[in-house]
């Protein structure tokens, strides 16, 4: 369990490296996170102890909801004076992300296809 939890602290800590020095715009965990999954897709698994550590953050994960609801009640007023422009950005970043979803999955579509044909 120790070793898992290293890898995901390592990961992290090496994603907030690459924020401060080389991609100040993205942040450190985000970075940490596309890190430890390339580093387990060329590892082709994921080992025992980084599964139940996993399986353990994400058994709490709802916890992280609690400050974020805090926050909402505590600007309310400033999110009422804003309603327009915030479901504009909503409705805006959901139709923005089924399109693109719609055209990778097509994409993908399309070369598995045309890889298939070949074989």
């Amino acid at each position: 369990m120790i070793s898992g939890l290293v890898q995901i602290l390592l990961f992290q800590s090496l994603g907030e490296l690459v924020s401060k020095f080389a991609l100040p715009t993205l942040p450190g965990p985000v970075i940490g996170l596309v890190l430890l999954v390339i580093w387990l897709v060329l590892r082709k698994g994921i080992n025992e102890d980084l599964a139940m550590v996993a399986d353990g953050f994400s058994r709490y994960l709802g916890l992280l909801f609690v400050p974020a609801a805090v926050g909402v009640v505590l600007f309310l007023p400033q999110l009422k004076a804003n309603a327009l422009a915030i479901v504009s950005a909503l409705i805006g970043s959901v139709i923005l992300t089924i399109a693109v979803s719609a055209f990778v999955v097509r994409l993908m579509s399309n070369v598995l296809s045309s890889k298939a044909s070949d074989e």
